[in-house]
């Protein structure tokens, strides 16, 4: 991480540490140590080389150093290190993926989001007998 990489990081994970469940922040997160739920914030999450997320991480951007085991959303940027391992899905703007980071799941740019598939729904008694009406046999 560069010099100006914390600035908007206002809440850091030390690396003893270890969370168990979410967090979630309105300025940016520092993950050095261990995290077991979802990190969600308004802004940047950082996840350092030798840092842990198992869960889901929701940002306005990642740098991910360490290791994420969950989904990952940013609204813009999204970095994956050298040293990162990412399973799971990850939506992002920009992405940059540096020569070395492992990755395991599926990209997609955010925004373009799969919609959910539609449950389908038996069509009720009445519209049978209705549709039904409109056919003539002879």
């Amino acid at each position: 991480m560069g010099k100006n990489d914390n600035k908007d990081v206002h809440t850091m994970i030390g690396a003893d540490a270890v969370i168990q469940g979410n967090i979630t922040c309105q300025d940016g997160v520092a993950v050095y140590g261990k995290v077991y739920g979802d990190v969600t914030s308004e802004g940047p999450v950082r996840i350092a080389r030798g840092g842990e997320v198992h869960g889901n991480v929701q940002a306005s951007d990642s740098q991910i150093g360490g290791t994420v085991d969950g989904n990952v959303k940013v609204e813009n940027r999204a970095v994956l290190g050298a040293e990162s391992n990412l399973k799971g899905d990850l939506a992002y703007r920009k992405l940059v993926i540096e020569e070395g980071a492992q990755f395991q799941g599926h990209c997609v740019l955010a925004g373009n989001e799969p919609a959910p598939e539609p449950v389908y729904e038996a069509p009720s008694e009445s519209e049978v007998s209705e549709s039904d009406s409109d056919h003539h046999y002879d």
